[in-house]
C-alpha cells in the first residue's frame, strides 16, 4: 500500500522513450539508497550535497549502459574536496536489484561549510569508468570540470566523449514528513538524444573552450526536437521529483504527453558494497613477509577500512602476503599441509 513516506517507485530507475522525438530517458528515485550511502559516513552538509548529486547521476547513467558488471563515476579536484567516487553494480540476475555505493575525500580544515560545494572541488576532472569484468578491457572517459555542477559535467562528458546530447534535472535534500524523522529524498530525470553515429570534431580537445554542445552534434530537425523536450523538462518542479506521492509515470505524462512517452521495465536499486576480508587478503597477496611487517599496528595486526561502507578488517600479518605461514583462521599452514600428506 502506498503511504506518504514511500511510493512504489522509491529506489527505482524507470527507463522511458519519447517516440516522437527520438529521445530516451530515465526517471530515478533514490531515497532509502541515498540514506544508506550517506549513513556510512559522518560527512558535513556540503559534502553530503555532492555525494547525493553524484549518487543520483550514477543511478541514471548506470541504468543507461548495458553493463555486465560495474560503472564508476569519479571526480578529482585540486580544492578542499579532493575525491568523489561512486560505483554502480549491474544486477547479477534477472529481477535482482542494482547496487550503488559512494564516498568522498576532503580536507576538513580548508573546507568552507558556507561556500558553494562545487566551487570547492577546484580544477580537476570528471570521469566515467566501465568495467565489464574479467577478460575485458576497462573503458575510461574523462572531461574537465566545467559548468558549475556535477550534472553539467556529466552533460559535457556525453556531448564530448559519446556525441550524445544529454540533460539532467535533479533534486535532492533532507526532508521531514509528519511523524517521521528527517531523511534524504532524491529524484531526477535524464534525457538523451540518440543521433546517428558521427565522428568527433577534428578540433575537439580536452580544454573547456573546445567542449562540444548539443548544437554541434544535431541537425536542424533534431535540434528542434531536443529544444522542445528541454523546454518541457524545464517546467518540472522539485516536489514532482522528490515528493512522496508523485509517481514517475504521472510525471512523464504531465511533462511529455505530446511526445508519446513509452516506459519500459523499472530497475530497483539498493545500497551495496562488495568489500570483504577475502578481497583485502587478495589485494595484499603481492607483498612479502618483510613488507607486511611495515603494515603492523600497535596491536600486532594489519588493518584495513573500506572507504565506501566503513567496514573494518583486522588480520594477522603472518596470514597475509605470498609468504604467509598461517591460514586466515590462524592455523599453521605447515600443519595443514602435513595432515594432508598423511592421508
Amino acid at each position: 500500500m502506498t503511504t506518504l513516506s514511500q511510493i512504489a517507485w522509491d529506489d527505482t530507475v524507470l527507463p522511458f522513450q519519447l517516440d516522437r522525438s527520438d529521445i530516451r530517458g530515465r526517471v530515478a528515485r533514490l531515497d532509502g539508497v541515498l540514506e544508506n550511502v550517506l549513513a556510512q559516513h559522518n560527512y558535513p552538509a556540503v559534502i553530503e550535497t555532492l555525494v547525493a548529486e553524484i549518487a543520483l547521476l550514477t543511478a541514471l547513467i548506470g541504468q543507461t549502459v548495458k553493463l555486465r558488471w560495474k560503472l564508476s563515476l569519479q571526480v578529482r579536484g585540486s580544492g578542499p574536496i579532493r575525491i568523489l567516487a561512486t560505483d554502480y553494480y549491474a544486477p547479477t540476475e534477472e529481477g535482482a536489484p542494482a547496487r550503488i555505493r559512494g564516498w568522498a575525500s576532503f580536507d576538513a580544515e580548508t573546507l568552507d561549510p558556507n561556500a558553494d560545494p562545487f566551487s570547492q572541488i577546484g580544477d580537476g576532472y570528471f570521469a566515467i569508468l566501465i568495467d565489464q569484468g574479467q577478460g575485458t578491457t576497462p573503458y575510461q572517459g574523462i572531461t574537465p570540470l566545467a559548468g558549475g555542477s556535477l550534472s553539467a559535467c556529466a552533460e559535457t562528458y556525453f556531448a564530448q566523449s559519446e556525441q550524445l546530447p544529454t540533460r539532467f534535472s535533479l533534486a535532492f535534500g533532507r526532508s521531514t514528513l509528519p511523524g517521521q524523522s528527517e531523511a534524504w529524498r532524491a529524484g531526477g530525470v535524464m534525457l538523451q538524444h540518440m543521433p546517428p553515429a558521427s565522428p568527433l570534431r577534428a578540433d575537439a580537445g580536452s580544454s573547456e573552450a573546445s567542449l562540444l554542445q548539443a548544437e554541434d552534434i544535431l541537425d536542424d530537425d533534431q535540434q528542434e526536437n531536443w529544444t522542445r523536450a528541454n523546454v518541457l523538462l524545464d517546467t518540472v518542479e522539485q516536489l514532482e521529483l522528490i515528493g512522496p506521492t508523485v509517481q514517475p509515470t504521472d510525471l512523464l505524462v504531465r511533462l511529455f504527453h505530446e511526445e508519446a512517452p513509452r516506459v519500459f521495465d523499472a530497475q530497483t536499486v539498493k545500497f551495496g558494497c562488495t568489500c570483504s576480508e577475502d578481497r583485502v587478503r587478495q589485494s595484499l597477496s603481492i607483498y612479502s613477509a618483510r613488507e607486511m611487517r611495515h603494515m603492523i599496528n600497535d596491536d600486532g595486526q594489519v588493518t584495513a577500512d573500506c572507504q565506501f561502507c566503513g567496514a573494518h578488517y583486522e588480520m594477522h600479518p603472518e596470514s597475509l602476503g605470498f609468504e604467509a605461514t598461517l591460514n586466515p583462521d590462524g592455523t599453521p599452514k605447515a600443519a595443514e599441509e602435513g595432515e594432508s600428506s598423511d592421508v
